[in-house]
């Protein structure tokens, strides 16, 4: 940091600028040069407004559209009584000296706005862009449990994400969990937290005693090696089959007037049960079966979950909630007076524990059955205390459908009513709408593994519609597989993560409008500029940045400038479509500025500087591709 420090002083001296620059809280300059601005804008406000630093710095926003400016001030938001806003911002702007860094501001209602004088900004963005490469927009201060000083460490954030069954389709469900939850994880680790990133399995119950029933009547060795997801899926179907046809024959040997009981001892349903229960008393024999489907269901997901980038630091999973855990959970439940019996089973009754409506709207759910079993809640009750204990997060996310609103709310409800307010406080359900229409080219609803190929086959097609193009790329089913990977990840975070949407092979494979391929291209454009140019990093280190003059340069600059700002709002929303939504106004400010900012057969040394500018660009563009887990692509 001591480096940075000492660079950020020499930019200020050749920005005019007296150093040190004042320190605000969350202002970093030598990650974000916008907070150089932002420090200088707020160090003049003091003096024109009278008010205190510690509410202007704050107030100073980045924009949405560039035509209102690079930074504004809201005048209310510094709470100044007994003028009007619309007044006071015309006295501010009249008030305000001349800066090196900002043209004169302009009021705009009841706003202030800032526009930067960009041959400034030129000079510290980009150095600092070409300097930082990957770490670029990432601020590593966000993690730490005392910014002001590192020697304390990294807040640690635990993010459940992806959850499928196994034995189960990973259906549309799985793969939002998956995409959402690697974005998350990506998103907080760049943000300097240590991330934990866990997959609960549904890899327990009676389901798992009549899979093993199945793979006695139809399993086949070589297919379990193989592709055991697949299998041990198409043996459940065959084995649920057969359960139906023989509760049909039962049903009718009762209707006949026939003694049923040995048909009822032997069925599958009660064969699976006692399976199960061997499974649970610890029979090795049942276990090592359970495992052997557990483990080689693990090692073809990690292949799988690979190709989106993303990996889990512990594959945990119902399973692994001890019976002891459980009891404990339980006792507790009752000793804290949360549960109670009701008609043989165990409940909370919410609506006397919690008044009024928000009791009632939290319903009364079942954590033990009748018959002792214990159901979701006390095993996921269990499972957070377990995580607390091991990994002593600070802060843990859920990325799970909003269908489980209401079983997530009940347990953050119940874990606090236990006892355990400091650990309600440090979890959140970060949740999202369905995927509509999702079924294969062979069939519907399927597992992850088949929709990327279908939408991969469907890229290589769309990819050969140009052939001259489709020659010159070195391995097109590879670079189909990426494309088509894409695709369907920025469809899905293309909206509001609460937003249902249609999953729509045709839309999303397309490279016109905002979509995955788009955004590859755009990139791929850039690293094809970059090969033709040839400039060594030493020539393009020492461009004239002063001959960027012309206003596409000029908007290019600016956009870049906002990305460190848009992943810091990013932490504020955790919506993907933040990052998204920023990377396609990039992309498009990129397209339009291609004509007006040739390098071929330009002068050498305002190719240089050019190149420094496309080369800014390339960086932002495959950060910010990499934080929603994109592999970016090179041609």
């Amino acid at each position: 940091m001591a480096a940075a420090a000492s660079s950020l002083s020499d930019k200020l001296k050749s920005l005019e600028l007296e150093t040190p620059l004042p320190k605000y809280p969350n202002c970093y300059p030598e990650v974000n040069p916008v907070d150089i601005y932002r420090a200088h804008i707020t160090s003049i406000l003091e003096d024109v407004t009278g008010v205190d630093t510690s509410i202007i710095y704050p107030a100073l926003q980045w924009t949405q559209t560039l035509d209102k400016g690079d930074l504004v001030l809201p005048v209310p938001a510094l709470r100044v009584k007994d003028k009007k806003p619309a007044e006071l911002a015309a006295e501010w702007v009249e008030k305000f000296p001349e800066t090196p860094l900002v043209h004169k501001p302009t009021t705009n209602g009841t706003f202030v706005q800032f526009f930067f004088k960009v041959d400034k900004l030129a000079q510290v963005l980009i150095p600092a862009i070409i300097k930082n490469q990957k770490s670029f927009g990432l601020n590593p201060f966000n993690g730490m449990k005392d910014p002001e000083d590192p020697s304390k460490g990294r807040k640690k954030m635990i993010v459940e994400f992806s959850s499928p069954n196994i034995a189960k389709p990973f259906h549309a469900g799985h793969l939002r969990s998956t995409i959402i939850g690697g974005f998350l994880a990506n998103l907080y680790q760049g943000a300097g937290w240590d991330v934990v990133r866990i997959n609960y399995l549904g890899d327990w119950g009676k389901q798992y005693g009549l899979l093993a029933l199945a793979y006695e009547r139809y399993g086949d060795e070589k297919a379990l090696e193989v592709d055991p997801i697949n299998h041990l899926f198409e043996i459940y179907v065959k084995i649920n089959k057969d359960k139906e046809d023989e509760k049909a024959k039962i049903k009718a040997a009762e209707e006949a007037g026939q003694d049923v009981t040995e048909l009822k001892d032997k069925e599958l349903d009660e064969q699976a049960r006692r399976y199960f229960k061997a499974m649970t008393e610890n029979d090795e024999k049942a276990l090592a079966l359970w495992k052997r489907f557990r483990d080689l269901s693990i090692k073809r997901y990690m292949q799988t979950y690979a190709r989106l980038n993303i990996h889990f630091d512990d594959y945990s999973g119902e399973s692994q909630v001890s019976q002891e855990r459980m009891d404990a959970a339980a006792k507790r439940l009752e000793e804290t007076g949360v549960s109670e019996v009701s008609e043989g089973a165990v409940i909370v009754d919410f609506s006397k524990l919690v008044p009024g409506k928000p009791g009632k709207s939290l319903e009364r759910p079942i954590i033990k059955k009748k018959d002792g079993t214990a159901l979701y809640l006390t095993r996921d009750i269990s499972e957070m205390v377990r995580r607390d204990e091991t990994y002593k997060f600070d802060h843990m996310i859920y990325v799970v459908a909003s269908q489980q609103d209401l079983h997530l709310k009940q347990l953050f409800k119940i874990i606090e009513l236990m006892g355990y307010k400091e650990l309600a406080a440090k979890v959140q359900h970060i949740n999202f709408g369905m995927v509509l229409g999702m079924s294969t080219r062979k069939g519907t609803v399927k597992f992850l593994d088949d929709i990327l190929r279908d939408v991969g086959e469907k890229m290589h097609e769309v990819m050969q519609k140009n052939q001259t193009k489709y020659e010159q790329v070195e391995n097109p089913l590879e670079t189909a597989d990426i494309l088509g990977i894409s695709s369907v990840m920025v469809q899905d975070l293309s909206g509001k993560r609460i937003n249902n949407y249609t999953f729509d092979i045709n839309v999303m494979t397309s490279f016109e409008g905002d979509t995955g391929p788009y955004l590859q291209y755009a990139h791929a454009r850039l690293c094809s500029i970059t090969r033709k140019a040839a400039l060594t990093p030493e020539e393009i280190a020492s461009a004239d940045l002063s001959l960027l003059t012309e206003p596409h340069a000029l908007n290019l600059i600016r956009v870049i400038s906002q990305y460190p700002d848009v992943v810091q709002n990013t932490l504020k929303t955790l919506e993907p479509t933040t990052i998204l939504t920023y990377l396609f106004k990039m992309t498009h400010t990129l397209s339009s500025s291609y004509d007006h900012l040739r390098i071929m057969g330009s002068e050498k040394e305002l190719m240089k500087a050019r190149m420094a500018l496309y080369d800014s660009a390339r960086i932002v563009l495959n950060n910010g591709m990499r934080i929603l887990g994109l592999t970016p692509v090179e041609r």
